[in-house]
């Protein structure tokens, strides 16, 4: 697709108010690989905002995929996308998208059972960092996480910060988001999975048994996992580590784990 053919894809040129009140719903998904995925995905896209002059073959497959789903296209300004971004770096493209639907926790179970596997979620305990929430859900779809579950309140929820950091993965993982983390897992026990959690003081997780049905917490960056939800994992796993830094963030670590269960069922 040409962008100096745009006229055909930019009917009207919009003030800055009419802008504004025709995206006042809509989630901001900016980035090459957010907004790319995002057009894949089954999401309901209202309008999609081009840098003026990008001419790169990623820009072409962003424009070709706008053109399938006949997408409202506008080019405009780089200013214009600072400010519709609110100062990201959105890499000359910013989506228009309905709001991310979080899933529910029936979901999830569905989505293991579509594969014939056994359930594996991951329950993030105050992650409030969203570019640590991104990279979890990064390594979630890379790694075949069936879902992520995540607190309603003193946590970071699916922004766009976060589906940038994500790049796209976003739109392929499940994201359930629960009022009471402690009764979820409860509720999660009762349907078959047992419950780990990470702890300096844990077992090794190189000894991790992850055949069964599982669930894995993720404390949040400073303060770990809380008490009460603590109290009710099955056991807790640690990492051991034998630098002079003795932590790691949260989606490093969830990242180790989240792989060696990938590598324990997926046995060469």
């Amino acid at each position: 697709m040409s962008i100096k053919k745009r006229e055909n894809y930019n009917e009207k040129e919009e003030t800055d108010k009419q802008l504004e009140t025709s995206i006042a719903d809509d989630e901001m998904v900016y980035g090459r690989n957010p907004v790319l995925e995002t057009l894949k995905s089954e999401r309901d896209v209202n309008k999609l905002f081009v840098q003026d002059g990008l001419t790169d073959n990623k820009i072409t497959k962003v424009l070709n995929e706008a053109k399938k789903r006949k997408v409202q296209l506008s080019f405009v300004p780089k200013t214009k996308l600072d400010h519709l971004s609110d100062g990201g770096n959105h890499q000359g493209l910013l989506l228009a998208a309905s709001p991310v639907n979080y899933a529910s926790l029936d979901d999830l179970f569905e989505k293991a059972k579509a594969k014939n596997e056994e359930p594996f979620f991951i329950l993030l305990d105050g992650i409030e960092d969203p570019h640590n929430l991104g990279s979890i859900l990064r390594t979630a779809d890379a790694s075949g996480v069936h879902g992520v579950i995540i607190p309603k309140r003193r946590a970071v929820g699916l922004t766009s910060t976060v589906a940038k950091a994500s790049a796209g993965a976003i739109e392929h993982v499940l994201v359930a988001r629960v009022t009471n983390m402690a009764q979820t897992i409860d509720e999660l026990k009762d349907r078959g999975l047992w419950i780990f959690g990470t702890d300096m003081k844990g077992k090794d997780y190189r000894y991790w048994e992850v055949s069964s049905p599982i669930g894995l917490v993720i404390g949040s960056e400073g303060k770990g996992i809380s008490r009460l939800v603590k109290e009710k994992v099955d056991e807790t796993l640690s990492i051991p580590m034998v630098g002079d830094v003795q932590s790691l963030n949260a989606g490093v670590a969830s990242s180790l784990l989240m792989y060696e269960v990938f590598r324990k069922r997926n046995v060469l």
